[in-house]
């Protein structure tokens, strides 16, 4: 696991770097995501181009330094991730003449890469953000693993492009603008995230998942290697399917093992991270370390569910609770995420992540259960709008909507004609936004209200559906998630989180061959009768104890809504109250002041709204108000945590001799 960055340039650049210029960049771009490799650093500085990574060492320990180049170091890769299926590659691209000298899983990318060029790609089995640097053709190429579970972004600036695994990388670079992309913001308040292909910066962007980008010369290419797939072919019986269910998960769970350093599992007490767990002590032959975080408030907190399943699999267990200091540690979390990023749950996962790194250095986790077996409670119809669809002809609907946008905001019932007004995608789009389109008007300044020029990020991410029109309504919500809210939301907070306290996150249901088999299983084997995750379950009912596979889903929340109502009121006053976040221009100052008095008056429960708002202007202050800070992590305060966790040891930086600049 790294991070890697890096740039090139257009031989139309009139003044290029020269050596010590682009070594300068290349080490700065690196050293700002030390966190991610802490053990290791290389780089590559060539005419025209610098590739640089930092290095968390899992696998090869002494040899697998990056760079890392082919046999006439014509072709060169810095790469952030793990191929699970390097060895079988290895062996069949040994037989076809290529000669390795490391025992790495990134070797194999160099040489995937000249035997079969891009489509090597889809032939990586794993998670990676990558980049190749082809001396030949003077191309670089960079790409993203199927489904997103590693970053990359990249920015095209004065006849040159710049990557890396973080933003704050390509800020380095000189001349790099930070103009604000206020449909990105749009988007952020919507969704608690800035788009896919876009970042709250305008000029940078996110590679989405499954693609690659060519460079050569100035012109740049976007090719799309990998979607999920549009149809659900299987066709066997259920007890096939549990059958097959539960060797391609003891398959991705064996192959997620491979590592030289200690590895552990994050443990919620829900099925996901629960299966992962049981199938790591079925298979790994070592007692498995466990870690999970917990509140003081007994609705949220799911430490005894965690408990029992550690206690079922004799797991080494590990365990602390948050208190609501949490937000001490706000800053930090900004730093790591580069973006508005308002999912409050990144608090409780950087905490399980920090007390995990003072035991191991590799965790497995249970994300992407929900999306690929139907896990979330919106898949099923709320029972209240369940009930209108069987007594209201389609007129009533029409009366519905020209009811609620009549209502003023806030009314009681307005929310919910506006809902059931909507067709199925606009109710689902509806169920996951947070500041709505009809409220937009009044949240924004006029200015930036008419900049938007009536844009609507609701719109915009429905498109997502398109591709899947002809499966059942469930399948379609399912790979809208996948498409959006996963990799976009879950797998960013997970490897920010995780890397931040540089230990490596691996996800084996969303393994190359889980993702494929989860698809084509049709939706009726994944929810029945109301039954989400149906075909999992029945697949880990000989795993788990009953209790934990039929107990109703809890998902990883945390009680803001009771810490801003306590002791974390005055972050108001101190943030989104404070004279300069009114007289940014982004928003209405009456509105801003509305919604918190509403909210601390008990009125409205604003809690993610203002979390939102929050984020925002903290985000604003670190990368915009005080930008030359960004090489520098913020100063930690108080722990947030009832139990100290083991911090670990500074690393010490190397660069390979034979890497060094010339």
């Amino acid at each position: 696991m790294c991070g890697i960055a890096g740039f090139v340039e257009s031989s139309a650049v009139g003044a290029s770097f020269d050596a010590e210029t682009a070594s300068d960049l290349i080490q700065r771009m690196c050293d700002v995501i030390r966190h991610r490799g802490p053990d290791d650093a290389g780089m590559l500085v060539d005419a025209g181009v610098a590739i640089g990574m930092r290095r968390l060492s899992i696998i090869d320990l002494s040899t697998g330094h990056q760079p890392i180049h082919n046999e006439d170091r014509t072709v060169w890769t810095v790469f952030n991730g793990e191929i699970y299926n390097f060895r079988e590659l290895r062996q069949e691209l040994t037989e076809a003449g290529h000669r390795f000298y490391t025992a790495s899983d990134t070797e194999v990318i160099v040489h995937a890469y000249e035997e079969w060029g891009t489509a090597a790609m889809s032939r990586l089995r794993g998670m990676f953000g990558l980049a190749i640097w082809d001396r030949r053709s003077r191309t670089l190429l960079i790409a993203r693993d199927r489904v997103g579970i590693k970053p990359l972004h990249y920015a095209e600036v004065n006849g040159r492009l710049f990557f890396g695994s973080e933003i704050k990388s390509l800020l380095q670079a000189p001349g790099m603008p930070r103009d604000l992309d206020i449909h990105a913001l749009d988007h952020y308040l919507s969704f608690l995230y800035t788009p896919r292909d876009g970042s709250i910066f305008k000029r940078v962007r996110k590679l989405p998942p499954g693609h690659v980008l060519l460079w050569r010369d100035g012109a740049l290419t976007l090719h799309k290697y990998w979607q999920l797939p549009a149809d659900e072919p299987y066709s066997g019986s259920e007890a096939d399917a549990v059958r097959d269910l539960q060797a391609v998960l003891t398959d991705a769970v064996r192959s997620h093992l491979v590592s030289d350093v200690p590895l552990g599992a994050f443990l919620s007490g829900g099925i996901d991270s629960s299966v992962v767990v049981g199938l790591m002590a079925q298979t790994s032959g070592a007692r498995v370390k466990t870690f999970s975080i917990g509140f003081d408030e007994p609705a949220y907190d799911e430490l005894e569910h965690a408990r029992a399943v550690a206690a079922h699999f004799g797991t080494d267990h590990h365990e602390a609770v948050v208190k609501p200091d949490a937000v001490s540690i706000l800053d930090r979390l900004i730093w790591h995420f580069d973006e508005p990023f308002a999912d409050p749950s990144a608090i409780p996962t950087w905490y399980v992540s920090e007390m995990a790194r003072g035991h191991v250095t590799v965790v497995l986790s249970g994300d992407g259960g929900d999306e690929l077996f139907g896990g979330y409670d919106r898949y099923i119809p709320h029972p209240r709008v369940a009930a209108f669809d069987r007594f209201s002809p389609a007129a009533l609907r029409r009366v519905a909507g020209l009811a609620a946008a009549h209502l003023p905001h806030g009314m009681r019932g307005k929310n919910f004609l506006r809902h059931v007004a909507r067709d199925r995608r606009g109710r689902y789009i509806d169920s996951i936004r947070f500041f709505g389109t009809d409220e937009k008007p009044a949240l924004f300044s006029s200015d930036l209200w008419r900049a938007l020029d009536s844009t609507d990020p609701e719109l915009r991410l429905a498109g997502h559906f398109d591709r899947y029109v002809h499966l059942p309504w469930p399948s379609q919500m399912m790979r809208f998630d996948a498409e959006t809210y996963l990799p976009e939301d879950v797998l960013t907070k997970v490897d920010r989180m995780s890397m931040a306290h540089s230990i490596e996150s691996r996800v084996p249901l969303l393994d190359n061959k889980v993702v494929a088999f989860a698809s084509a299983l049709p939706a009726a084997l994944k929810i029945r009768h109301g039954r989400r995750k149906h075909i999992l379950k029945e697949m880990a009912a000989a795993l788990l104890p009953r209790d934990i596979l039929e107990r109703p889903k809890q998902g990883f929340g945390v009680p803001l809504g009771i810490w801003f109502r306590g002791g974390l009121r005055e972050l108001f006053a101190d943030t989104l109250l404070s004279p300069a976040s009114l007289q940014r221009g982004y928003f209405d100052a009456s509105f801003i002041r509305g919604l918190v008095d509403a909210h601390l008056s008990g009125r409205r429960d604003h809690t993610d709204r203002l979390w939102q708002l929050v984020v925002f202007e903290k985000w604003h202050r670190q990368y915009v108000d005080d930008a030359a800070a960004l090489s520098q992590q913020p100063q930690p305060r108080s722990s947030g945590l009832v139990r100290n966790v083991f911090p670990h040891s500074s690393p010490t930086v190397l660069f390979p001799s034979q890497l060094q600049p010339r």
